[in-house]
């Protein structure tokens, strides 16, 4: 055991709070709407999905990039909302977790009955500039006096320095990015549902070398939520819920690196496996943060699902199909369904609710008792600063 496993406080598991309500606002290319209209659909079908009255809901979670100017506290009056507990959870990729371990936190001390985790964004014309010219002073710094802007030439980086130090492919990359599209066929909320061949990856134009076309995630508009509550309060409701095992979080983890190499997963992991009393083999599908495949492979060595350095073989040896060996982003991920902003961050996290409840979008993961959803979030030039997982299984 690592001096900082050592250092851990026992911790209080999370047996008498579920997660339940799982709730997608369709995604759109483009939108004229706002982020609020967004997050208030969201909210709405919460409410619709669940029965629960508005005035029930008094604890809400807020994750959104284009909000601004308005904050989660301006959000509550716009849809006329009155909680006693409220975060705005700006980890992008790893908001979902995040929200839900610490709505699930809240309800465990009273803080708050019911908990409406929500994420949305808008995309128009403008918003994805005005998104990147004000994102970081790292990226601004760095990258832009070179012409540069936006995350593809900062994951083109990465990407770059995997491949170099780790042995990996376009075609390992490839192989994940196929794998999920035709894991999205049947999702009907998917933007990109059509098939894709190996061939097709390989040959799309490049972006920002060594990344291409198909490595990169479709901007867009929509959202996404669930509800967090104590396992008695879903019983009542007759809601179908999930249990949650365990999570972690870590932020800014091993800052000394030059480049980013490993995530805080890697700090954390054994903590979520013991929590849990599981181990990786036990896992049943994965949901990753998946705005480019490198990230997946990341997660994948993060979280004890193979060597450090080792996702290369990794991906070689498996399907990722949810027919197939270690079914993976089983909506089609964000490289298949899109990208509306900060959604990305709960897409996993909602997918795995509803393949444990027996409602996914698609396909359904044979006989699946177990999901990890793992998050990645906040890319600064070189590295993503919050690194978020979490293990649900069927009550």
């Amino acid at each position: 055991m690592s001096e900082i496993d050592s250092a851990y406080a026992p911790a209080r598991g999370y047996d008498d709070v579920v997660v339940t309500a799982p709730v997608t606002v369709p995604y759109v290319r483009r939108s004229e709407h706002g982020a609020a209209w967004f997050l208030g659909r969201a909210l709405a079908g919460l409410i619709e999905t669940s029965g629960v009255a508005m005035d029930s809901i008094d604890g809400l979670t807020v994750s959104s990039f284009t909000l601004h100017p308005d904050s989660a506290v301006s959000f509550t009056q716009y849809v006329g909302s009155s909680p006693r507990f409220l975060e705005s959870i700006p980890t992008g990729g790893a908001c979902g977790v995040i929200a839900m371990r610490r709505a699930a936190r809240a309800v465990q001390a009273g803080d708050a009955n019911i908990v409406a985790c929500i994420a949305g964004d808008t995309a128009n014309a403008s918003s994805f500039r005005e998104l990147i010219a004000n994102f970081s002073t790292f990226a601004r710094d760095y990258v832009y006096p070179y012409g540069a802007g936006g995350p593809n030439q900062s994951f083109a980086f990465l990407t770059d320095h995997y491949m170099r130090t780790r042995g990996a492919t376009r075609a390992d990359f490839g192989k994940l990015c196929v794998a999920q599209r035709e894991n999205a066929r049947p999702n009907p909320l998917a933007l990109f549902r059509e098939p894709m061949t190996l061939e097709a990856y390989l040959a799309s134009r490049p972006i920002a070398e060594p990344i291409h076309l198909f490595d990169c995630v479709m901007p867009c508009a929509g959202a996404d939520a669930f509800l967090v509550m104590h396992r008695r309060r879903a019983e009542k409701l007759g809601l179908p819920f999930v249990r949650i095992l365990s999570t972690i979080e870590r932020h800014n983890a091993y800052s000394n690196d030059p480049i980013q190499m490993r995530g805080g997963w890697l700090m954390d992991r054994d903590r979520l496996y013991a929590e849990a009393a599981i181990e990786p083999g036990d896992i049943d599908f994965v949901e990753t943060y998946d705005d480019y495949p490198v990230i997946s492979m990341l997660q994948f060595e993060g979280l004890g699902f193979c060597p450090e350095g080792g996702a290369p073989e990794f991906v070689r040896r498996n399907t990722f199909t949810i027919d197939g060996s270690f079914p993976h982003n089983t909506s089609g991920g964000q490289l298949s369904m899109g990208q509306a902003g900060a959604a990305g961050g709960f897409l996993g996290l909602v997918e795995a609710i509803r393949q444990l409840i027996d409602k996914p979008l698609g396909a359904a993961v044979p006989n699946a008792k177990v999901g990890l959803v793992s998050g990645f979030g906040m890319i600064n030039y070189d590295r993503g600063l919050c690194s978020a997982a979490a293990i649900l299984a069927r009550p």
